[in-house]
């Protein structure tokens, strides 16, 4: 269901703009909103009519949604919900609103009748493209009136300010403020534009001396420094494009060595270095400077030669290090060539012409020597990427006389890869073992790698036994590109090391191929343990060596104990016997 009425006042209030009905009597209507609203301006009486009990704002909302229901005596439903939309129709109650406090234009005192100043646009809050929108504009007032009034005309319905009598003059004006009315069919509104009239560019920037002389600098002058000042003065009205001054160098420096900034508050001028001097290729240049103005200047107007300024800049010479002709050298080429190879080649040169000795520094490994007069670098030792893929050293060029001044540069020397590694086992694998007895058959992973470098794809290995004898015991098969895995054939293995060798071959071009042993211990297990190992370790005795040495230093200790008793024994029986003697001798009497 749509409703629709306008916008209305405090005396409109309770206005009932439509109703609704149940079939039968008795019903109980109530509205309910579909949003939550900071207001409801509407109510339902128990006849179903309708009413509008607050003012109603299009330009606060021009649509409300909400829903009557209706209700029998205990409350339950008669049927369902019917919506209701009432849209509330414009009425012209906004009075034209201007742009802004204060709208600025700007004109050339120069500018011919009927030139577009600029558009002045305001706005209405009230329903757009209805009549309470259109707006209409006249100028009622003109402040100063000189020369005359009715300078400016706007036209009634676009806004578009234009020039009506006469050109314009700063000397009589520099600025001119306009009241604007503003109105709708019922609302007058009164807004001001401020319109500044710019001075046109008559005036040419004119330098106060012309020739500035000789100007002498030694070519290393750092750069930033400034090395001149000059002044041009403009008549035109000040900070203003007609009389603001920019400095363009016309001739003498055609390698843009040189720049100029400009005081934007004196208009003075400071030449300053931008790019190294150089003696060597401008010893003296004749340097024109021109000075002009953003602005362009009226018709009739033209620069002349008090714009233009001169002065001689001479460089003097300084001995300089050597150039390279690049920062950093690169080459490449691929690690076996052979000794004496050219790799490489460096140039530099003396700014003064003197001859250049190359040398090399920090060539840690020797593998690379130069050419001291032509700059060619050349190998003099094998090469080897997998000691130093890109191998980096600094080149010297050294003056021949004068100060023997010298400078550096870097060579990076990029070794390509060739297939000179055989393959080989990626770990130690001296730990691997099977239980012993072996029940099943079982196998072991292991990895090999290869010093060499890696395709896109990865290595791509082949695996297969060393010894054809071991076929019967043994069988390897390749897994992956890198890992295989060894399996026993049968379960009859004694307690024991086995050292298995496997053949692994790169595939590479040319293919490589290695032998690598992989120790395998039979041993008893504890707990999924090896308990011992079932051979003997290089500088570790066994268990029979350590117990024979444990009954042989028994044996030894025995033997001498065995010695001492007898010895004890033997003195004990020579003592017993002379004290026996010695008793049977009588002693002599006097």
């Amino acid at each position: 269901m749509l409703c629709t009425f306008r916008s209305t006042t405090k005396q409109e209030e309770y206005h009932s703009p439509d109703k609704v009905q149940w079939n039968e009597p008795g019903a109980h209507y109530s509205l309910t909103t579909k949003e939550t609203l900071p207001r409801f301006p509407f109510s339902i009486d128990q006849e179903g009519n309708i009413y509008v009990t607050q003012p109603l704002d299009r330009e606060e909302k021009d649509l409300y949604v909400f829903y009557a229901v209706a209700k029998d005596e205990y409350g339950n439903p008669l049927s369902y919900w019917l919506q209701i939309e009432v849209k509330v129709k414009d009425i012209n109650d906004n009075p034209p609103s201007c742009p802004s406090t204060m709208t600025v234009f700007e004109v050339q005192e120069n500018e011919a009748l009927g030139k577009r100043i600029g558009i002045f646009t305001a706005y209405d809050l009230d329903e757009a493209n209805t009549v309470h929108s259109v707006l209409r504009y006249k100028i009622v007032q003109q402040t100063p009136e000189c020369p005359v009034d009715g300078l400016f005309l706007i036209e009634e319905y676009e806004g578009k300010v234009q020039l009506a009598k006469q050109s314009l003059k700063k000397q009589d004006a520099p600025q001119y403020n306009l009241t604007v009315e503003v109105s709708d069919r019922d609302f007058k509104t009164l807004c001001t534009i401020e319109i500044n009239v710019i001075d046109i560019n008559d005036q040419i920037p004119i330098f106060e001396k012309s020739d500035y002389g000789n100007l002498t600098f030694s070519e290393d002058t750092a750069v930033g420094s400034t090395i001149l000042t000059i002044q041009a003065t403009d008549a035109d009205e000040p900070f203003t494009g007609s009389s603001k001054i920019l400095y363009r160098i016309t001739q003498g420096d055609k390698e843009g060595r040189l720049a100029i900034d400009t005081d934007p508050h004196t208009n003075a001028g400071y030449v300053t270095i931008k790019k190294p001097l150089d003696f060597e290729t401008a010893p003296i240049s004749r340097i024109v400077i021109h000075a002009e103005n953003p602005e362009p200047l009226v018709p009739g107007v033209t620069y002349n030669a008090s714009s233009f300024a001169t002065f001689v800049l001479v460089v003097t010479d300084v001995n300089e290090t050597p150039v390279f002709s690049q920062f950093v050298y690169q080459a490449e080429v691929r690690e076996d060539v052979a000794v004496n190879t050219k790799v490489g080649n460096v140039t530099a040169r003396d700014p003064e012409g003197l001859g250049i000795r190359y040398s090399l520094r920090d060539d840690t490994r020797g593998w690379l020597r130069i050419d001291p007069t032509t700059g060619e670098i050349f190998s003099k030792a094998p090469l080897d990427r997998e000691t130093e893929h890109v191998y980096q050293v600094q080149v010297v060029a050294t003056e021949v006389g004068g100060s023997s001044l010298s400078s550096t540069s870097l060579f990076h020397l990029t070794l390509k890869d060739v297939n000179d590694n055989a393959p080989r086992l990626a770990r130690d694998y001296t730990g691997l073992f099977f239980c012993h007895p072996l029940r099943t058959p079982g196998s072991l992973v292991f990895e090999a790698t290869d010093d060499d470098q890696q395709t896109l794809r990865g290595f791509h290995f082949s695996f297969s036994l060393g010894s054809e004898s071991l076929q019967n015991d043994w069988e390897v098969y390749r897994i992956n590109g890198s890992f295989a895995r060894l399996s026993t054939k049968h379960t009859n293995f004694e307690e024991r090391v086995y050292t298995v060798p496997i053949r692994i071959n790169d595939q590479g071009w040319p293919p490589l191929e290695g032998t690598v042993n992989l120790p395998v211990t039979f041993c008893t297990c504890v707990e999924g343990s090896c308990f011992r190992p079932a051979g003997r370790r290089e500088g570790i005795p066994t268990v029979g060596m350590a117990v024979g040495t444990l009954l042989t230093t028994l044996l030894v200790i025995g033997i001498i104990l065995a010695v001492v008793f007898i010895r004890i024994k033997n003195n004990r029986s020579s003592d017993k016997v002379e004290n026996a003697q010695a008793s049977e001798v009588k002693p002599l009497r006097s």
